[in-house]
């Protein structure tokens, strides 16, 4: 298919293509971060500091399994994506998008953080969603 440039759009897949590969590393490796940050959350870790109160109030623990589950799931979607598995990438985008609010929701707790892994999320989300595996090739 050419675009108006009189290309073929082979460098945007190839971009998105890397971008996927990237998405599944990027998920793994948040994958296991948010299982760490759950157990230390679960652990009543001196990491965390419990601020002000917050609309969207749980205690550390319930945030710490929350965490754990998500990361769990990024996981199994990272594991599934990099395996070139047609369901990982729906599978990536819920899982990314479910990290999106986790992570809104855990502001108050770890902001800077919080703010980097949705901006993580949303790359994952745009690398997996703009990939058309049959025009990589």
């Amino acid at each position: 298919m050419t675009t108006r440039t009189g290309t073929t759009g082979s460098g945007h897949q190839g971009f998105a293509f890397g971008g996927a590969i990237a998405a599944s590393i990027i998920l793994l490796t948040a994958g296991i971060l948010s299982i760490f940050q759950g157990i230390a959350a679960i652990a009543k870790d001196d990491l965390l500091v419990v601020g002000y109160n917050y609309t969207y109030e749980f205690s550390v623990e319930t945030w710490g399994w929350v965490h754990l589950v998500v990361g769990v799931l990024l996981l199994l979607a990272g594991i599934g994506l990099m395996s070139g598995a047609t369901w990982a990438r729906l599978v990536a985008i819920v899982v990314a998008s479910l990290s999106i609010v986790a992570n809104f929701l855990w502001l108050p707790y770890y902001p800077l953080w919080s703010i980097l892994i949705i901006a993580i999320d949303l790359i994952v989300i745009w690398a997996v969603a703009t990939w058309e595996p049959t025009r990589a090739q």
